[in-house]
């Protein structure tokens, strides 16, 4: 059985107060209170800020809580699990994408798993790399899929390449002074601001080269968003430089009506190809490596942004 203390801070974390959660989970909100103290002096950190609103998670307690989430959520399926003619694929898959702008990437193969199985039950969030990455290693979610070189230096999870892969193309809004260039250069490129969406590679260190190398700090320069809508609105009302997929620019007349494409400069070269990837020292559960044999032998061409 889990620590009772684990379901209180799961409690606490869903409903925002102490109150709240005291009464989902049927005790007293002192009981909820000392419960949730006496586990953070073991711990030796705070896992909840108390406000007049509620009870905030820390940046620490945030990671606690997903953790103590899984592993409430993962004892009642084990201990749920009826005996004999047992369902291995039934039960939550948490799929982490990274940026959060290349969930359309897991769109048509989540469908395709429901299909073959139905008692399957997806719970897909998108973050940036580095939460995704953070949430992949502590068990948090089962399966990350991003751009495969932003996994390459975590030796402790295992990566498998997808079909397909992504060519990024930089997009500014119509009238934007750097059109009036024929051919623009690095230099040129780096008097204005870009959205980034991600800091993390293969968007995040090109991007931050391109100031470094002008003696600049990219800290001043660059947004790192990776909700597509709110790039397309940040580009469209200044001078920003953005990022979009080669697929959805080339697809969307909506788009091309609003943006322009810089043709002749691009700090991607080459299309980036896409991964998904689980903790190495695990064993995948059958419906994370069912939905990854779906991704490997899948080319998806259309997409919601870059």
């Amino acid at each position: 059985m889990t620590d009772s203390r684990l379901n209180h801070v799961v409690a606490v974390a869903r409903a925002g107060s102490f109150t709240a959660a005291a009464a989902s989970v049927g005790l007293t909100q002192s009981a909820i209170t000392r419960s949730i103290a006496d586990l953070e002096r073991q711990i030796g950190y705070a896992i909840f800020v108390r406000t007049a609103r509620g009870a905030l998670l820390t940046e620490a307690g945030r990671d606690f809580a997903e953790r103590a989430q899984k592993l409430v959520e993962d004892t009642k399926a084990l201990l749920g699990r009826p005996q004999g003619g047992d369902d291995a694929y039934a039960g939550p898959l948490r799929i982490g994408v990274c940026p959060a702008s290349m969930e359309f990437v897991v769109m048509e193969p989540v469908v395709k798993l429901l299909k073959r199985h139905p008692s399957a039950r997806v719970d897909i969030s998108g973050s940036t790399f580095e939460r995704v990455v953070q949430q992949l290693r502590n068990g948090a979610i089962d399966l990350a899929v991003g751009f495969e070189a932003a996994f390459a230096e975590w030796p402790d999870l295992r990566r498998q390449r997808l079909a397909n892969s992504h060519s990024a193309l930089l997009f500014v809004r119509h009238g934007h002074p750097i059109l009036d260039l024929k051919r623009p250069t690095i230099k040129q490129l780096a008097r204005y601001d870009f959205v980034s969406p991600s800091d993390s590679r293969p968007f995040g260190a090109v991007i931050r080269a391109l100031y470094e190398d002008q003696g600049l700090d990219w800290h001043k320069h660059v947004h790192v968003v990776d909700f597509f809508p709110i790039v397309r609105r940040i580009v469209s009302t200044t001078d920003s430089i953005g990022v979009v997929s080669s697929d959805f620019a080339d697809h969307s007349a909506a788009f091309r009506s609003q943006f322009a494409i810089l043709e002749t400069l691009n700090l991607f070269s080459d299309p980036a190809p896409m991964c998904c990837a689980v903790r190495a020292r695990w064993e995948a559960r059958p419906s994370a490596r069912a939905l990854m044999a779906i991704l490997e032998g899948t080319g998806i061409r259309q997409g919601k942004g870059g």
